[in-house]
């Protein structure tokens, strides 16, 4: 799609994250958004930007606007989940669970198959990277796509990523039966079509 559209396309793995070196508990949103803010910086230079961010990708997206306002033209989120680490993990913890991460520091996490490991100073930065009470004033294509049937963040996180932009052309997809990563072949088709639409 972007040798067509003469686009350029930069894919970013966090530190501690995919094949990224660091560990996954080292880091936080202000850790991950500065190493995007940085590759930008490097890669995109001077070029128009369409940010597209899945889950907490979402998140540190919002957060590229405080640096490249005037370069982003468009804004693909999938999945959206700003701010999750306050609203869908912290105030969802038990008593318990809250007295473990203050004492350790960290706590594994049993999500499906897979345990993740929770700090403390992840849960304590995400405080200080708040963006929903943000407005952001450019005019630009913002469409957001949520699975219905995501069991991780509930569709209200899009909506409420849809009211931070006040002057852009705004746009909720409601994928039926859709899960949180959206990355069936059929559903990447229907983000690649979206995607299209924020082009031209």
């Amino acid at each position: 799609m972007q040798k067509k559209n003469k686009l350029g396309f930069l894919a970013l793995e966090y530190s501690g994250h995919g094949k990224s070196s660091g560990k996954f508990t080292n880091g936080n949103i202000s850790i991950w958004t500065k190493e995007t803010k940085i590759l930008i910086k490097k890669i995109v230079k001077d070029n128009k930007i369409i940010l597209v961010g899945s889950s907490m990708g979402a998140w540190i997206s919002l957060n590229q606007f405080k640096f490249f306002k005037k370069k982003i033209i468009g804004f693909l989120g999938i999945g959206s989940a700003p701010e999750f680490l306050e609203n869908l993990m912290w105030n969802k913890f038990s008593k318990k669970m809250k007295n473990e991460i203050k004492k350790n520091g960290i706590i594994n996490l049993k999500h499906g198959d897979y345990e993740y490991p929770i700090t403390l100073q992840l849960i304590k930065d995400g405080r200080v990277n708040k963006v929903l009470n943000k407005k952001i004033y450019n005019n630009l294509n913002v469409t957001m796509v949520h699975g219905s049937k995501d069991k991780s963040v509930p569709v209200s996180y899009s909506k409420k990523v849809l009211k931070v932009f006040k002057n852009s052309k705004k746009k909720l997809v409601i994928v039926k039966n859709g899960d949180h990563s959206l990355s069936s072949p059929k559903w990447l088709k229907l983000l690649k079509k979206e995607l299209k639409l924020i082009i031209n």
